[in-house]
């Protein structure tokens, strides 16, 4: 299929208004802009700073979301309006960017190992370079891009992962990770058959147009188009020239817009976060797109900003005030009024009136709820993570004591289990990115001996690593017992290494064996079983004749030899 048509077609496309509405609610939460979070609640959180533009602002005016009027999102805590008279005191607490960088360190603290498959490559040669080849594409910068992705996918229910070249600035091709409202996608049978990445352009000349770059992918070929219209519409298609940013393209396209790739497969993927999405479920073209962590949570954060919002107005209005009548005061003349030093801890005189006493000065100070405030932070806290699939002990809410790697296991099971699910979703896509990349590099970059044909497998380490001193008197026991091989210690002590690193370990750990072998008690010359002795034979036994084993005393018991 084409770029949508020139002309009134809707933008973003209506049939994913809601999809992209839930992703910038999450957003907001994601960057903890407390602006953000009272704009997409419905309130004027875009013009806190700007008070003539909230007198005009309806407050009573119920939200639009998601094409709708959903008048309970204006009375959560983001939504509510700001009492006149008073400045915005709300506050807010990152849970949401804890609960997302979390989930990512969990999924690439480490590197997973990508192997390829030896029935899948044509010989040994190929194998090697292609191995080689991928390690280079999951370098530090190919790790770090896969770990943002993570965190971003945590946040907004997924990313796209497009393959890049240039060989002017890398000699090989490379990730670049797109937010999911950034791409248009088109779902076949729930796989991704083609993508329309959009991004806004900066007005020209100052005018009030909207520019937008499509960039179509399909199997094979990207075509572009450079649209003029407005906030809602897409508008006319342009020519790529009457653009800054988009004149560089004009070089690289043919007649109709389009890149040939000459790769019989999409320059893009998607990587979901978890599923199955339970909000999007009555939309086809929404479905595929994943579980944003937050789902579902999004009103339990409320309410922890809401209470942590309340123990600070508690710190606040719990500070010592002193009431005093009038007359006490000290004024600074006529038409300015009068003060009050409270620093003052010995007065000369007082302008009051007579029957005044001490008693009229008044000390006032409200009560801070701490324990209150302390016990609903903490349940608030704890249910928002379990809601999300997380353990309290992965957050540190139980003490960092030292433990041992079973402890920790049982501890932090819930966020293990999550983990182990997403890697369920991510490792399909993760290797779908790398066969693509494979591919570019040998069409594009000039990859020599790399075979892009060969299938590939990742698996990724342990989240807990089990103690060293354990292994070692576990590995112990059992080759006291006679159960384990040298082969089997190596595979558990490194269960990264594969069979042939494995095989040239234990094939050292012989070697060093054999080379430290001991010299035989009661052979001061070194001398081996089967080594030939170069000293005359004993005197007393004949050559030929065996010496006799012992003679017998007159007890008739023989004497030893």
């Amino acid at each position: 299929m084409p770029l949508p048509p020139s002309g009134k077609t809707p933008w973003p496309p209506v049939q994913f208004a809601e999809p992209f509405a839930d992703m910038d609610v999450w957003r907001a939460w994601y960057s903890g802009d407390t602006s953000h979070l009272a704009q997409v609640y419905g309130g004027p959180g875009a013009y806190v700073q700007n008070h003539a533009a909230q007198q005009f602002f309806d407050l009573n005016k119920p939200s639009q979301f998601r094409g709708g009027i959903i008048g309970g999102l204006a009375r959560m805590f983001w939504g509510e309006p700001v009492t006149p008279g008073q400045s915005a005191s709300k506050l807010h607490v990152p849970i949401a960017s804890d609960i997302a960088e979390l989930s990512a360190n969990l999924l690439w603290s480490d590197i997973p190992t990508v192997t390829v498959d030896a029935d899948s490559a044509e010989d040994a040669a190929g194998l090697v370079a292609t191995q080689d080849q991928i390690k280079r594409y999951l370098d530090d910068y190919g790790h770090s891009t896969l770990r943002e992705g993570a965190e971003m996918a945590a946040a907004l229910s997924g990313v796209y992962v497009r393959v890049v070249w240039d060989v002017a600035l890398r000699p090989r091709p490379w990730m670049d990770v797109l937010s999911p409202d950034a791409v248009v996608p088109e779902w076949r049978w729930g796989m991704l058959a083609a993508a329309t990445v959009w991004r806004e352009l900066d007005p020209v000349h100052g005018s009030g147009e909207v520019w937008r770059l499509l960039e179509r992918h399909e199997p094979g070929t990207i075509e572009y188009g450079l649209f003029r219209g407005d906030g809602d519409t897409l508008g006319m298609l342009m020519a790529l020239a009457d653009h800054p940013e988009t004149q560089e393209l004009v070089g690289r396209v043919n007649e109709a817009g389009i890149v040939e790739t000459g790769i019989d497969r999409m320059l893009i993927s998607y990587m979901p976060n978890v599923g199955p999405n339970r909000v999007w479920d009555h939309l086809p073209g929404a479905k595929p797109f994943g579980r944003s962590d937050f789902a579902g949570v999004e009103s339990l954060m409320g309410s922890l900003d809401e209470a942590w919002t309340s123990w600070m107005r508690d710190l606040r209005l719990g500070k010592a005030r002193i009431m005093l009548p009038q007359s006490m005061l000290e004024t600074d003349g006529p038409g300015q009024g009068g003060v009050f030093d409270l620093d003052r801890e010995v007065f000369v005189q007082l302008n009051m009136l007579d029957d005044a006493s001490g008693s009229a000065i008044t000390a006032t100070q409200f009560a801070i709820r701490v324990e209150e405030h302390e016990r609903t932070v903490g349940a608030l806290r704890h249910q928002i993570l379990s809601s999300a699939g997380y353990s309290a002990q992965s957050f540190g809410d139980e003490g960092n004591v030292a433990v041992t790697a079973t402890e920790v296991a049982a501890r932090e099971k819930q966020s293990l289990t999550t983990r182990g699910l997403k890697i369920l979703y991510q490792r399909p896509a993760l290797l779908d990115v790398l066969t693509t990349m494979l591919y570019v590099d040998v069409t594009h970059c000039g990859a020599k001996g790399v075979d892009p044909t060969v299938e590939l497998t990742a698996s990724w380490p342990q989240a807990v690593q089990p103690d060293p001193e354990a292994t070692a008197r576990t590995l112990s026991l059992l080759e006291s017992a006679g159960a384990i091989s040298t082969w089997m210690k190596v595979k558990t002590v490194h269960p990264e290494w594969d069979d042939d690193q494995v095989a040239e370990e234990v094939a050292r750990i012989r070697d060093d064996k054999a080379s430290a072998q001991p010299i035989p008690a009661g052979d001061p010359f070194g001398g081996r079983p089967g080594q030939e002795d170069d000293e005359e034979p004993d005197e007393g036994a004949p050559e030929g004749e065996e010496e006799p084993e012992g003679e017998e005393d007159d007890g008739g018991q023989p004497k030893a030899a």
